[in-house]
Parts: C-alpha cells; sequence; structure tokens
C-alpha cells in the first residue's frame, strides 16, 4: 500500500476525535492493515510533553511567537518520530491537527501571519503535508459550548468568543487558498452524513 496522510482540522468541539474513529474503521477495510492515529500538540513523548506547556492554563502570560515555536517544536519531533517513517513504510496516518492549525491559530488568530507561520514550518514538517485536509467546520460558539460540557477548558480553549471566530472564519480562508486539498465539510450534520462525505473525498484521493 502507498503511504496516506490525512489531516482532520477545524474549530474546539467541531466532532475530530470522532470523525477519526470512523476514518480508521473505513481504511482498514480498504486495505490498510495499520493506520496511525496521532495529535497535534503531541503524538509522541516529548510532543506530548510540549503539548503540557502549551495548554496549560496558567500559562496565559505566554508569548504568540513562543507559542508558534512550541507547536513548531511538538510537530517536528511528531513528524520525525512517527509520521515520516510511517508514511515511508507505506502505512496510513491521520492525524488530528497539523500544520494548518497553526495558520489558523497563530498565523490569523493571533495575527502573526498565515505566511510566516507556513515558513517557520517548513523545518518542523520536512515538506511533509497531507495527502487531504478535512476541514469540519463549525460556529465558534457551537464549538466552544460543547467543549464546555466535555471537560475543563484548556488555555487555548479558555480563549475570548472573538478569538474563536477569528479561529472559525480563518479555516474557512484557508480552505479557499487550497481547494485542492483542503475540503470543508459541514459540521452541524449528523456523525453519519458527516462521515460519508469524509469516506467520499477520501476515496477519491485513492481513485477508488
Amino acid at each position: 500500500m502507498k503511504g496516506l496522510f490525512i489531516s482532520m482540522e477545524g474549530p474546539d468541539g467541531s466532532g475530530k476525535t470522532t470523525q477519526i474513529e470512523l476514518l480508521k474503521e473505513f481504511l482498514k477495510e480498504k486495505g490498510y492493515d495499520e493506520i496511525i492515529i496521532t495529535r497535534e500538540p503531541g503524538g509522541t513523548v516529548i510532543s506530548e510533553a510540549i503539548r503540557g506547556i502549551i495548554l496549560n492554563k496558567d500559562y496565559a502570560e505566554m508569548n504568540y511567537m513562543t507559542e508558534a515555536l512550541l507547536y513548531a517544536s511538538a510537530r517536528a519531533q511528531l513528524v520525525g518520530e512517527v509520521i515520516k517513517p510511517a508514511l515511508e513504510s507505506g502505512k496510513a496516518v491521520i492525524s488530528d491537527r497539523f500544520v494548518d492549525s497553526s495558520a489558523v491559530y497563530q498565523g490569523m488568530a493571533r495575527g502573526l501571519g498565515v505566511e510566516n507561520v507556513y515558513k517557520m514550518n517548513e523545518y518542523a514538517t520536512l515538506g511533509i503535508l497531507p495527502d487531504v485536509t478535512i476541514h469540519l467546520d463549525l460556529p465558534a460558539q457551537v464549538g466552544i459550548s460543547r467543549k464546555k460540557e466535555q471537560a475543563e477548558l484548556d488555555r487555548m480553549e479558555r480563549e475570548a468568543l472573538s478569538f474563536h471566530e477569528k479561529v472559525a472564519e480563518g479555516y474557512r480562508e484557508l480552505a479557499k487558498r487550497a481547494p485542492e486539498r483542503i475540503y470543508t465539510i459541514d459540521a452541524t450534520q449528523s456523525i453519519d452524513e458527516i462521515h460519508r462525505l469524509i469516506v467520499d473525498r477520501v476515496s477519491k484521493v485513492l481513485e477508488l
């Protein structure tokens, strides 16, 4: 099998985790014996340690550039240790967020600039981009309300609603910039319908 890299993007609370599990089962049916599920920031011991710093609610004073560089550092470890070796051995990788999330959260919502963030991450990603990126589009208020029901909010989730609205709009703008890779789905639909649309898009990538 050819290595396959899929990223799942969207605002907090958009349902990425649920759809990743459903997509994993679909890929198994299509012949991928080993499917790597990972997340950002995280996915390795070192990256998870960095995640703990980034999302710690006690670090509200964190500088935006520091934040962006920490995300890139966690990503570099994940790519080198997990993603690149998996793709080279013909495995499928599904990542809950990847570099596009930094372009939106730090580049757009934090105001660091999309191109600046992508350039910063060229080294971290080793030039690797997903074969397809699924963007689950959801109104910011809906997503944050869901997160509040699930668990205590982390440092990023505690940002003002205006920040999360910038994130949601940022994803829409990013999808317009790269329509050949980023596929937007209305995440207010049923779980089954969202999964159907994801499978349809991934099947085209796999040329099924």
